[in-house]
């Protein structure tokens, strides 16, 4: 280290926030959007080219569920082979399962092994 990196930089100016901007930038982070205060030109025009909107992100939910140590071993062993998130093997099978009819879906349920 050396004595030019204890030198005392001047402090950024800020943007002095109203009420509103204040809580619509607490929700924009809670969603993992850009807030008010952290957003650059830079990140903007980056969000641009890639074509990402707010209205193209979707909004996740945390969800708990227990699993069997089976059903564990086989979700992870699915996301190594697949290269996908478990997550989204897991949204995938419910979205498969919503599609069966209920006649197909009450043979699965009870033919299950769990």
């Amino acid at each position: 280290m050396s004595l030019t990196d204890l030198k005392r930089r001047k402090p950024k100016p800020r943007k002095k926030l109203t009420i509103e901007e204040f809580i619509e930038d607490a929700n924009n982070y809670a969603f993992g959007q850009p807030g008010f205060a952290g957003r650059t030109k830079k990140k903007h025009k980056a969000n641009e080219i890639l074509g990402l909107k707010k209205q193209s992100t979707k909004i996740f939910k945390h969800a708990t569920f227990t699993l069997t140590e089976s059903s564990i071993t086989q979700l992870n062993q699915l996301s190594k082979s697949n290269k996908a998130a478990k997550s989204r093997l897991i949204r995938i099978m419910i979205t498969e399962f919503a599609k069966m009819s209920k006649d197909e879906l009450q043979q699965l349920i009870e033919n299950s092994h769990d």
